[in-house]
């Protein structure tokens, strides 16, 4: 038996997916199940087997974006889905195992990688976000928020739940007027401006994306608000000064393990006596591990997601007081499957933007990120943190209390 059936009948269990290769005769692996998916798939040649085989993950994904392995029933996220519903990660289901050479390789290049010190950061950054702002325009929500959004309901519309996202992360902060606020990692200002039209506060945003910046000082411009939401093009390691609040979004995953206590440090020394701060990530549910191979190559070179244990070793010599850490499971999923829609539906723009196969890659990532969300061993942290124990009520009926206040638009 060859080693992409051997590998394929251990995937597929529930649901069917059937394989036409050339010069062999089709074959159909698992068994129909309610619930599982029923996809039919063509290798265009014989090494697309063995690139899946090798590392499944990066093997599929270029076979795909490549148009050497062809989806005739189903599209990508149907194909990823039937996969990895075969294999959640809280059954702990065992895999081929990679030699221990391949392991030993990975982890070297892992470690290197999530060194990550300044001009490699502003590199990896405008690999992935200096992209056409037309590419984002498409599939986000109108205040681009490229993080997790907050479904109170999952059947609510993307732009309501990132409402909710900024309401929620601004009820932890405990914002009053005339606070000044830090947003680490700011992308595109909508935090920033969120945090000043509820709140009153002052917020310097500091972004290593050129583009982004760009866009957020724009916005502030708009918005007639630039002289108390500021903008600036600097890594967070040489901002200088007091806030009384600091906020990160998304950033984190970037900051590389190596740095993780330079970077609570740094969030220490800038907070007020009274201070409190919030940061946002995506998050491993199990114990440290590696980025994957696409991700690296692809999206976000240098990017790693912690473990909660990571953090905490982070923080933990700082002496921040751990006020709140919350684990948000399937938002994710729910986010990336509006963004997965709407790059579809927008397939002719994006398309015409960059090439077929950047679409494909595109989807690719949105696929496989939610599968890793729903099936997977992703989620988000919340970790709020204060620098006195004083700082945050010692109770979290505060937070709702907040957000009930934001929607209404009491601020």
């Amino acid at each position: 038996m060859a080693l992409i059936d051997l590998f394929l009948a251990r995937a597929v269990k529930r649901g069917t997916l059937t394989l036409h290769r050339p010069d062999l005769p089709a074959k159909t692996f698992g068994i129909p199940a309610e619930g599982f998916g029923d996809v039919v798939i063509r290798f265009t040649d014989r090494g697309v087997g063995r690139a899946i085989v090798t590392d499944p993950g990066l093997g599929a994904a270029e076979a795909i974006m490549d148009g050497r392995l062809v989806i005739e029933r189903g599209d990508i996220r149907a194909l990823i889905e039937l996969l990895t519903s075969n294999d959640p990660w809280e059954e702990g289901a065992q895999k081929l195992a990679a030699s221990p050479v391949r392991r030993g390789v990975e982890k070297l290049a892992h470690r290197y990688g999530r060194i990550n010190m300044e001009r490699a950061s502003k590199r990896n950054v405008a690999h992935h976000y200096d992209l056409s702002d037309r590419l984002y325009d498409l599939f986000l929500d109108s205040d681009r928020q490229y993080s997790c959004a907050y479904f109170t309901d999952p059947a609510n519309r993307l732009e309501q739940a990132q409402a909710d996202k900024k309401a929620h992360i601004a009820a932890k902060l405990l914002l009053k007027p005339g606070m000044r606020v830090l947003d680490i990692g700011c992308g595109w200002g909508g935090m920033a401006l969120y945090l000043h039209q509820k709140t009153g506060a002052e917020v310097l945003g500091v972004t290593l994306s050129e583009e982004q910046l760009k866009v957020a000082r724009r916005r502030a411009e708009e918005a007639g608000v630039a002289d108390k939401v500021r903008f600036e093009l600097i890594d967070y390691r040489h901002v200088t000064g007091s806030f009384d609040r600091i906020v990160s979004v998304g950033m984190f995953e970037h900051v590389g393990t190596k740095h993780y206590g330079q970077f609570f440090a740094k969030c220490h020394e800038l907070l007020a006596d009274d201070g409190v701060m919030l940061m946002h990530t995506i998050g491993r549910m199990g114990p440290p591990g590696v980025t994957d191979a696409f991700t690296l190559k692809y999206i976000f070179p240098g990017g790693y997601n912690p473990a909660l244990s990571e953090i905490v070793r982070g923080y933990e010599g700082t002496r921040l007081f751990p006020g709140d850490v919350e684990v948000l499971r399937l938002h994710y999923a729910w986010t990336l499957d509006h963004w997965y829609d709407r790059t579809v539906a927008a397939k002719d723009a994006i398309v015409d933007l960059y090439d077929e196969r950047f679409f494909r890659l595109w989807t690719f990532y949105l696929a496989g990120a939610a599968a890793a969300f729903r099936h997977g061993g992703l989620c988000n942290y919340q970790v709020q943190l204060a620098k006195s124990r004083k700082a945050i009520p010692v109770t979290r009926d505060y937070i709702g209390e907040a957000e009930a206040r934001l929607r209404s638009g009491a601020g």
